[in-house]
């Protein structure tokens, strides 16, 4: 991470990052006992996590570029040591290690956010080594989970069932069933992607069974990298009918996914579920459903800085072209805003 050019020019900006200052200056404190050989416990465990946590927060909200090069001079600066301390018990090191994996993994998915394929998936690796280190219960296998995802979205399945199966294999029976629900969906996809349809949909109905069969588990800090677990498995879910031809229940399952965060909360991932709906309302024929779905996706991006959804709103431009054409005043009037919004982000 330290050779990489984005931090060649830039300095550690609190400012930057927006982070509350008595959170910098605690976890500061928190490295600083480390470097003296002080021992460290449960509490800098919970520091770390609250830290990473808040950029979570921040990628969601604005984007991974916002604040990228301030969460990986904190993982060079600060966490790095902390895991090199001396710990109070073996148990608190091994969650500092997977603390540390949790940030990493953070570091990828904002490449990823940025079109950096090759270094997301670097990160990625980063993160398994320290999760596998951390021996943490299905940690690995939810960064191999991952991985599998990348490889879907870029269109090279070659690995992505093998990973997506062997994720499934190692946690199964041993995390909550909020936690399975998302390592079975991403199964779910990649049997879609294989051609294997029947045993897709089956794994879609292993994850909803499982989900509605939740008792209010903890769910692990490691598997909340993408919000409520639910959200998560109905937006892998509109994925599956997708790669399955099933647009309806496509468009259906993006809406759900949608509608499942919290208000105010992870405008990106919401922006990018509603485009997707509103693409299989297209293809469906429902133009001006889909207009008036693509409308509402676009409000959630003001202030978001993010390659993919700039992708996104191109994409938009060009699927719109063909309905300008018709003379439908709300492809029009969408027309006009993409063109506002990729000009402001030249």
């Amino acid at each position: 991470m330290d050779r990489r050019r984005f931090l060649s020019g830039a300095a550690y900006s609190v400012a930057a990052a927006v982070l509350p200052l008595e959170h910098v200056t605690d976890i500061a404190s928190r490295a600083a006992k480390a470097r003296t050989g002080a021992r460290l416990g449960h509490a800098d465990v919970a520091a770390v996590r609250d830290m990473v946590a808040m950029f979570a927060v921040m990628d969601e909200r604005h984007g991974g570029q916002h604040g990228r090069s301030a969460l990986v001079q904190y993982l060079l600066s600060d966490v790095a040591t902390l895991c090199r301390g001396r710990f109070s018990s073996e148990d608190d090191h091994r969650h500092m290690l997977s603390a540390a994996a949790v940030g990493v993994h953070q570091a990828g998915w904002r490449a990823y956010d940025g079109g950096e394929q090759g270094l997301a998936q670097r990160y990625y690796l980063q993160s398994y080594a320290l999760a596998r280190e951390s021996e943490v219960t299905g940690h690995a296998a939810f960064v191999m989970r991952t991985m599998s995802q990348q490889g879907m979205k870029l269109h090279r399945p070659e690995h992505c069932l093998a990973l997506a199966a062997s994720a499934v294999d190692k946690v199964h029976g041993r995390v909550d069933t909020q936690t399975d629900a998302l390592f079975a969906v991403t199964h779910a996809h990649a049997l879609a992607k294989a051609g294997q349809r029947k045993e897709a949909v089956r794994e879609v109905e292993r994850a909803r069974t499982a989900l509605s069969s939740a008792k209010g588990d903890d769910v692990p800090f490691w598997a909340l990298s993408w919000g409520p677990p639910a959200a998560t498995v109905h937006s892998r879910t509109a994925k599956v009918f997708e790669t399955l031809g099933d647009r309806r229940r496509a468009a259906a399952m993006y809406g759900a996914a949608a509608t499942s965060r919290p208000p105010g909360t992870h405008a990106r991932i919401v922006a990018l579920d509603l485009v997707a709906q509103a693409e299989m309302q297209a293809a469906e024929g429902s133009i001006e459903q889909a207009c008036a779905t693509w409308g509402r996706a676009m409000d959630h991006m003001d202030g978001v800085q993010s390659a993919r959804t700039r992708k996104a709103v191109s994409t938009m431009r060009r699927d719109l072209s063909r309905f300008r054409s018709r003379g439908l005043r709300c492809a029009a009037d969408l027309d006009d805003r993409t063109r506002d919004f990729l000009s402001a982000r030249r």
